[in-house]
């Protein structure tokens, strides 16, 4: 039986290691909580970080391995490429897989490869990030290198809260690392988003989104993704023209990866964040749904080298997901969909027990849970989504 070395357990990820046992495979999981659920679904579990490359490298070694993952996790997606690389199985270039998991790294490649990308400076030392308060022109974004679902970013629109700003990107970055950059006024009412997947070098699937983050206390924290993007034909052909040439420039050859990008008023093409690896609030199981494909299934298969055989096509035309969350902290009681969205809704995933503690929603991590909803139109779509507030009532005790 081959085996699938997993690099983390949480609730998003069971998904992943459930997928591997039902193709056949031997499950390997690497976790730092002694309280992830994964461990008890897999077949063998290791209370390592999956941040410790070397750690994870003698565990790959010991279980004799023929794949590793890093499902739907950005810290992890380095240690991945690290190890397989290390012991000669399928991956993407460990350079490219690390670059884009630093945007500091990530910024610096675009600009020296003919990418559009706002001007940005990275600090590793709180003093020098106070001394340039004055140098930006603003509006800019302070976060950090190597976070995700916008944990410690704040944007600026003057020298006020500067301080405040770097502290808040530091606290947030493990490599102690964070970065200042421009920012860019979107020509749409949202940023893009969403996944696409590559085989032998090419993209095989656009999951392009509309970013969605209305009634969140956080207007950077994702609060879901709406199916299909509000590109024209001709900006959609850039937005693909230009990741799939980032996909040819890092070498990327297999994989699922999460992209979030905009297009200004000039429609020049900003790739924001690139994570490789599949993305998080159950994207892939959404574009699941929406393209009659299992992307878990492929992201595996990917990992294990196998060859895919698959055509996705658009069976659900307007399809988008729900991070549900509370405004305020509080004790859980439920979740209320009243009779207006509960059509449209085909599977809910809750992450709270009544009586759980409930956090107010300032970044993704504090999720209560995901919903799947689908439309019979864009303007269905669109109307219901901008009134979920009135659909959707969090109960607090």
């Amino acid at each position: 039986m081959k085996k699938i070395l997993m690099l983390g357990g949480s609730a998003q990820q069971i998904v992943a290691i459930e997928t591997a046992k039902r193709l056949g495979y031997y499950t390997v999981v690497c976790d730092y909580l002694t309280d992830n659920p994964g461990q008890y679904v897999c077949d063998k579990f290791y209370l390592v970080s999956t941040t410790d490359k070397e750690a994870v490298l003698e565990v790959a070694k010991a279980e004799n391995i023929d794949g590793v993952i890093a499902y739907a996790s950005d810290p992890a997606a380095p240690t991945a490429a690290y190890v397989a690389d290390k012991l000669g199985l399928p991956t993407n270039p460990y350079s490219s897989v690390d670059m884009l998991c630093n945007k500091d790294k990530f910024r610096k490649f675009l600009a020296n490869n003919g990418f559009d990308c706002p001007k940005a400076k990275s600090y590793t030392d709180r003093e020098a990030a106070l001394a340039d308060k004055d140098s930006f022109d603003y509006p800019i974004i302070m976060k950090p290198v190597d976070s995700s679902g916008s944990k410690g970013v704040t944007i600026l629109h003057s020298a006020e809260g500067y301080e405040a700003a770097v502290d808040f990107a530091f606290s947030f970055s493990r490599s102690k690392r964070i970065i200042a950059e421009q920012f860019i006024i979107c020509k749409h009412e949202t940023n893009v988003g969403g996944d696409i997947f590559v085989d032998e070098g090419k993209v095989i699937l656009w999951g392009l989104m509309d970013c969605f983050r209305a009634h969140s206390p956080n207007p950077l924290v994702p609060g879901g993704e709406l199916f299909p993007a509000k590109l024209t034909d001709s900006e959609l052909e850039k937005v693909k023209a230009v990741l799939q040439d980032m996909v040819t420039k890092l070498g990327i050859r297999s994989g699922c990866m999460n992209v979030e990008l905009m297009m200004d008023k000039d429609d020049r093409v900003y790739l924001i964040d690139i994570g490789p690896r599949a993305g998080g609030n159950m994207i892939p199981i959404q574009l699941s749904a929406i393209f009659g494909v299992d992307i878990v299934e492929m992201s595996v298969l990917a990992a294990m080298g196998e060859k895919l055989n698959v055509r996705p096509k658009v069976v659900i035309p307007y399809c988008a997901h729900y991070v549900l969350h509370s405004d305020e902290d509080g004790i859980y009681g439920g979740i209320e969909f009243s009779k207006e969205i509960e059509g449209n809704i085909f599977r809910k995933e809750l992450y709270k027990h009544d009586g759980d503690a409930v956090e107010r929603f300032d970044n993704a991590a504090k999720a209560l849970g995901i919903i799947f909803l689908r439309f019979s139109s864009a303007e269905e779509m669109y109307d219901k989504m901008s009134r979920l507030n009135e659909y959707v009532k969090v109960v607090l005790k």
